[in-house]
């Protein structure tokens, strides 16, 4: 058949896609923009109010970062997550006002601080470094709340809460006045864990555990006694040879079997179960075990051993910790070094010593190690046992060994006067206890035995601390008889004063301000002219442990308990915890209905990022090169209940993924151009069939990704949304609805139907990821099709599973499912004739199928209209024979064949045909584009 060329241009006949569609790339510029937008149209107080009509609340609380540097990814990834789960419920109706909040006092500020001043804390007065530190801590406050706001986090960013307002600080004050009227809080000496870099007490939050050289060594006490006309020594062993100055006994299991070893000169005495191996350790072949006593025995007969170079009894005691796992199952104990050695020092009455400054050096009681650091003091007692005979051996070992938090250096437990909350006062550890099993869901479930297991273990909490920068302990010193003193009438002054003056006003108002009239010293008669103020301040955890009480009780649109609280996993022992204790105490019920818990960031090859690795990723360099939305795909993306992992590499790959679900977008809004929801919608029964299963799918999607935001299951969401855009709306649905879009008449009910189908999967997708690409959803929802009366895509509400349960249908489902698997087998096929050359595009082909039962019969019989589109080829045909070269598919008993095309090409739907029809200068068109054509005038 010959045709001649019209002239005329059949692409301008067709309905293509907007090509100046205006949602380009770019979001490192389009982002800006957008957050401009949301200030300028102050969106999210307009979401809030919008929302206050339900009257129902989401109270997701703050956890503060300190305010002393940029953020840095484990910032990104814990507001993100914040930020998804209140977009999320704001959706579902809820008044989600979230209340940003920044830790503003205590070690981490100071320690920055004085870092720039390159000073030590002792070369400024208090008082004016208070200043400095608290404008130090604004000004982080206001570089990270506009860090925060460029990934789209939104916020009551005009109404923080800070530890360092004279409100919150109050509340601290008053919170710690209740928690002494009530008796939690009481001053003892006590061992506690003590950084000698920056002469403070850390509470256990405060303790990193890293890697540490130690000696190993194992010493000679002599037991003042003889066994066969020999000397007779307890041996102990410890990593700590500096705390040997401070011991006063040796503690041993009362039941386990201790030997007395005999060899040339001496008797050892050791646990019987660790003989051979230490022997084996200490090099000696040549020895007898001579007899063996019970520890409560051993500990009855001798009662006390001479201390290795010191003139000071160590008394033999006995302790249910002392393990016969390593060492020599006699402990060497100093009651101002540990807390088990404190304890034991209780029992027994023995006495703390404590020789150490807090420097971290001997004092004059260390005789002649006087002025040493500690640490460094190892090697000269080392010397000193050798010299004596008291040494049997002397290695190195690495072990786990607690650091500061803030300067990294190891710390030692060194015995002082703190102030302590007393955690098994009116049974506090058993009501927390309880309330992490009964009350509290934990996500992920690990979180409940981490968190128990910290409470069951841990000491009671230090809170006093000894530096400048935080809200101070209103207490006093007699300075006749040097006893501390407080009232819950003197914290309350101080709380009163604190609210009007803020906190300085300890240090600045006379300490007679403090005292009730006639006030005198309880334990001497001192009157107040004889007291000084203490210098302590609060350990930063209990100012962000009230936060409960001076936020969630305070604010109109919150409430306590939280419905979340959601940190890292670190925060079990640290916000979590002070949290709960200071709520228990207070209140009797926990801060928070749920915990969530996330990992820690580290490179793509699962190492901790630091800067001595070169391992960090900026997250203002990410935005620079990608833009927010790619961190906030990151989070979305990553399963938080591990460690989280982020590269260059990983980033990229996100980008294209990203790539995939905006130019799904970008489809979807293109061939909605002409379409108005409210003239060309077309009721769920007048669908064509496969738009209704297309329906079917998109119901499946929305509530399967509801269910995984309701689970905490974010990747999830992310995987979902991403497998649908690729596979089931980019690979199928939009393949083979090309003619029906492109093809066939503008208003046509057809085009129509897809066209609402469209438009569905486009309300529901861009509801369904706007908590994840906040921006992106947004520039979407500007070019929404239909009037959209709000200002923003997360204004919207979230889709109505329930609403829209007409869409499901199982039947469809089956079917469509079983299309999909043959148009799989078609598409190797029509790749395999591509390859022989036999076809050019799939268009160019034609298929035979031959049923082999009644049932494949019907399918093909009932579907043949739909299947060239299905299967993007000309022509399909039902034949009642088997054809040479037919390949068959046993699941849906067929064979099939594919072949050219009958007929000649289409100029204008490409699709080959055998009837073409001509009239005017509309020549050599198909039939069904003829018609078309004709219907549409000559100007279509």
């Amino acid at each position: 058949m010959n045709k001649e060329n019209t002239g005329i241009n059949y692409k301008d006949t067709l309905n293509l896609p907007r090509t100046d569609f205006p949602m380009k790339a770019g979001l490192q510029q389009k982002e800006p923009e957008l957050l401009k937008k949301w200030e300028q149209e102050n969106t999210y107080s307009a979401i809030l109010e919008k929302r206050k009509v339900s009257g129902k609340k989401f109270i997701l609380h703050d956890g503060p970062p300190y305010a002393n540097g940029h953020i840095h990814m484990g910032h990104v990834l814990n507001k993100i997550l914040k930020d998804i789960c209140v977009k999320y419920y704001s959706m579902k109706g809820y008044t989600a006002d979230f209340v940003p909040g920044w830790d503003c006092h205590g070690l981490p500020v100071e320690h920055q601080l004085l870092k720039e001043l390159k000073i030590h804390k002792s070369g400024i007065s208090q008082v004016e470094f208070r200043k400095k530190a608290y404008n130090y801590a604004m000004k982080f406050v206001k570089i990270q709340m506009d860090e925060f706001k460029r990934l789209g986090i939104f916020a009551s960013w005009d109404k923080p809460y800070l530890t360092l307002t004279k409100e919150y600080e109050a509340d601290i004050i008053f919170a710690l006045a209740e928690l002494f009227d009530k008796g939690f809080i009481y001053k003892g000496l006590k061992p506690v864990n003590w950084c000698k870099t920056c002469e403070t007490a850390l509470a256990e939050a405060e303790v990193e555990y890293e890697d540490k050289k130690s000696p190993s060594i194992y010493v000679k006490f002599p037991a003042l006694i003889k066994k066969d006309g020999r000397d007779v020594y307890f041996i102990i062993w410890t990593t700590t040879p500096w705390t040997l100055l401070a011991n006063t006994a040796i503690a041993l299991h009362p039941d386990l079997s201790y030997a007395f070893v005999k060899m040339d000169n001496e008797v050892w005495i050791m646990a019987k179960d660790l003989v051979h191996t230490n022997m084996e350790k200490f090099g000696i072949k040549n020895f007898e075990i001579i007899s063996e006593q019970k520890g409560i025995e051993l500990a009855s007969s001798i009662k006390s051993a001479a201390h290795p170079f010191i003139d000071r009894a160590s008394i033999i005691v006995l302790a249910e910790y002392v393990s016969k796992e390593e060492g020599t199952g006699c402990v060497h104990t100093a009651p101002g070094h540990g807390q088990d050695d404190y304890n034991t020092g209780k029992k027994y009455k023995l006495p703390i010593l404590m020789p150490v400054d807090d420097k971290g050096k001997f004092n004059a009681e260390g005789g002649e190690f006087a002025g040493q650091d500690v640490i460094e003091s190892n090697k000269g007692i080392i010397e000193k046992l050798k010299r004596d005979d008291r040494l049997i051996l002397a290695s190195e070992i690495s072990h786990s060994y607690p650091h500061c938090w803030r300067c990294k250096e190891p710390v030692i437990f060194r015995a002082t006067e703190q102030w302590f909350v007393n955690i098994e006062h009116n049974d506090l550890r058993s009501r927390i206890l309880t309330a992490i099993d009964k009350d509290v869901e934990w996500i992920p479930s690990i979180g409940k035995e981490r968190i128990s297991s910290m409470v069951k273990n841990r000491p009671d909490w230090c809170l006093s601390r000894q530096r400048y920068w935080g809200v101070p302990i209103p207490a006093v010193q007699c300075l006749d008889c040097g006893k501390s003193y407080t009232s819950t009438e003197l914290i309350k002054k101080a709380a009163t004063l604190t609210r009007e003056k803020g906190d300085s006003a300890w240090f600045l108002e006379p300490i007679e301000t403090f005292f009730s009239e006639g006030f005198k010293c309880p334990n001497c008669g001192a009157d107040a002219k004889k007291f000084k103020k203490e210098e302590n301040i609060l350990d930063v955890w209990f100012d962000s442990g009230i936060s409960h009480r001076a936020v969630l009780e305070t604010r109109e649109n919150l409430a306590s308990p939280a419905d979340l609280y959601l940190e890292g996993s670190d925060q079990h022992r640290g916000w979590f915890q002070s949290s709960l204790i200071t709520s228990m105490a207070l209140n009797n019920r926990p801060p928070y209905r749920k915990v969530l818990t996330h990992g820690f960031v580290v490179d793509g090859e699962g190492k901790k990022m630091s800067k001595s690795l070169g391992n960090v990723i900026s997250p203002n360099d990410v935005m620079k090169e990608y833009g927010a939305d790619i961190l906030r795909l990151w989070v979305s993306s990553s399963n938080y209940e591990g460690d989280i992992k982020l590269s260059p590499e990983i980033l990229a790959r996100l980008a294209d993924g990203y790539k995939k679900i905006r130019n799904t977008f970008k489809y979807l809004l293109s061939n909605l151009y002409d379409f108005d929801p409210e003239k060309n919608y077309i009721k769920l029964e007048e669908l064509s069939e496969i738009d209704r299963w297309m329906l079917s799918k998109l119901y499946s999607l929305l509530k399967e990704v509801t269910n995984y935001y309701d689970m905490w299951e974010f990747h999830k969401v992310y995987r979902g949304v991403y497998n649908f855009c690729v596979y089931e709306i980019s690979a199928f649905y939009l393949d083979i609805v090309k003619d029906v879009l492109y093809i066939l008449s503008p208003d046509s009910k057809e085009r129509r139907s897809c066209q609402t189908v469209l438009y569905e999967i486009l309300q529901g997708l861009v509801r369904v990821i706007a908590p994840v690409l906040s921006f992106t959803t947004e520039e979407v929802w500007k070019y929404m099709p239909g009037k959209l009366s709000l200002i923003s895509v997360h204004m919207a509400d979230w889709p109505r599973i329930e609403k829209i349960g007409a869409w499901e249908n199982k039947t469809l489902d089956d079917k469509w499912e079983n299309i999909l698997k043959l148009r799989e087998t078609v598409t190797k096929l029509l790749e395999t004739k591509r390859e022989t050359g036999a076809i050019g595009s799939s268009l160019d082909a034609m298929l035979y199928f031959y049923p082999l039962t009644p049932n494949a019969k019907f399918f093909v019989e009932s579907n043949l209209n739909a299947l060239p589109l299905v299967f993007r080829v000309s022509q399909v045909k039902l034949i009642e024979w088997d054809l040479e070269g037919m390949d068959e598919v046993s699941f849906c008993e067929l064979k099939i064949k594919v072949e050219k095309a009958f007929g000649e090409k289409c100029p204008r739907c490409w699709n080959y045909s055998e009837t073409f029809k001509s009239e005017g200068e509309h020549k050599n068109l198909c039939g069904r584009c003829f018609g078309i054509i004709q219907k549409r005038g000559s100007n279509a």
